[in-house]
């Protein structure tokens, strides 16, 4: 049982996901950052003399029943803002060095493996029946009925 658990823990996915959050949370306060001191005041202008800021006042003189759309246009920026770095920071450059970096043979489409491999048992025949032998393949020593020592 710990064995698996081991396994589970030590998978490359797992260990990738783990990376994933810990980066992602440390660009959440990066991004975080950057909208609380830049996108917050913007909004915040177009709150116009509203204290509050950006939003609709439900009910005049209760503050309990404003409705603050600043927060959500934040939200969304700082979500725009992660998914955005993730992508061309860790995404884009890992899939352009995987496909840089990978061998020639890993490219291969499940068809162009299959009619590699067709080709070159073709060659294999070929030269089984053309010169009599068995091409790369060899019989064992003393298969012709006497024993070499």
């Amino acid at each position: 049982m710990l064995k698996g658990f081991k396994d589970f823990l030590l998978r490359g996915n797992v260990i990738d996901l783990a990376v994933a959050v810990v980066l992602g949370t440390a660009f959440v306060a990066i991004v975080t950052a950057f909208t609380d001191g830049i996108v917050n005041p913007v909004l915040a202008v177009f709150g116009g003399s509203n204290e509050m800021g950006l939003g609709v006042q439900l009910v005049a003189g209760k503050p309990a029943t404003f409705i603050a759309i600043g927060p959500i246009i934040t939200a969304a920026v700082n979500f725009l803002l992660i998914a955005a770095i993730l992508y061309f920071v860790l995404i884009l450059p890992a899939t352009m060095a995987r496909k840089r970096f990978s061998k020639e043979d890993e490219q291969l489409s499940d068809n162009e493996l299959l009619i590699e491999i067709r080709d070159l048992l073709a060659q294999a025949q070929q030269g089984t029946t053309s010169s009599g032998k068995h091409g790369m393949l060899t019989e064992p020593a003393g298969s012709d009925g006497e024993h070499k020592h």
